[in-house]
C-alpha cells in the first residue's frame, strides 16, 4: 500500500482476442521524478494466472511519473492454447498470420501524486491495444 508520500501502481492484462486473462507477461516498472529526469527502473514481475501483477515494486517518494512495460510478444509466441484459437478466430482476416504481433513492447507512462493508487490495465490483442485508469 502506498503511503502518503509515495504513489502505488498496480496492472492487470487481458487478452481481449480470446477473451481471457494474458498469464505470464512481463511486466517492468520505472519512475522519474519530473520530465526532464531519467527514468529509474525499479523491477518488475510477471501477470499471474488471472492476468495480475501484484507485485510491483512501490514508486519511490518525489515519484511524479511512471512507465510500465509490457512484453508482449514474448506472450503471444509462448501460448500455444490462445494462439489455436486466435488462429480460428482469424480463418477470415488472411493479412493476419500466425504468431504475427504487431506490438512487441507496450510503454505505458503515466503521472501520479503521492497517496493514490492507480491501477492500469491492458487491454491487448496482436494488433492493438488499449490502457485505462482502474480502480
Amino acid at each position: 500500500m502506498s503511503t502518503d508520500s509515495t504513489a502505488s501502481v498496480s496492472t492487470h492484462v487481458l487478452d481481449t482476442s480470446v477473451g481471457r486473462p494474458a498469464r505470464g507477461v512481463p511486466v517492468r516498472l520505472a519512475a522519474r521524478a519530473g520530465c526532464e529526469d531519467d527514468w529509474r527502473a525499479l523491477g518488475g514481475s510477471a501477470t499471474d494466472a488471472d492476468g495480475r501483477c501484484k507485485d510491483l515494486p512501490e514508486p519511490p517518494e518525489g515519484t511524479t511519473h511512471v512507465r510500465l512495460d509490457f512484453e508482449v510478444e514474448r506472450y503471444f509466441e509462448q501460448d500455444p492454447a490462445t494462439t489455436a484459437q486466435r488462429a480460428e478466430a482469424r480463418q477470415d482476416a488472411p493479412a493476419n498470420r500466425d504468431g504475427e504481433t504487431f506490438f512487441p513492447e507496450v510503454a505505458v507512462t503515466f503521472a501520479v501524486r503521492p497517496g493514490e493508487h492507480y491501477h492500469v490495465p491492458l487491454l491487448l490483442n496482436p494488433f492493438g491495444y488499449s490502457v485505462y485508469r482502474g480502480s
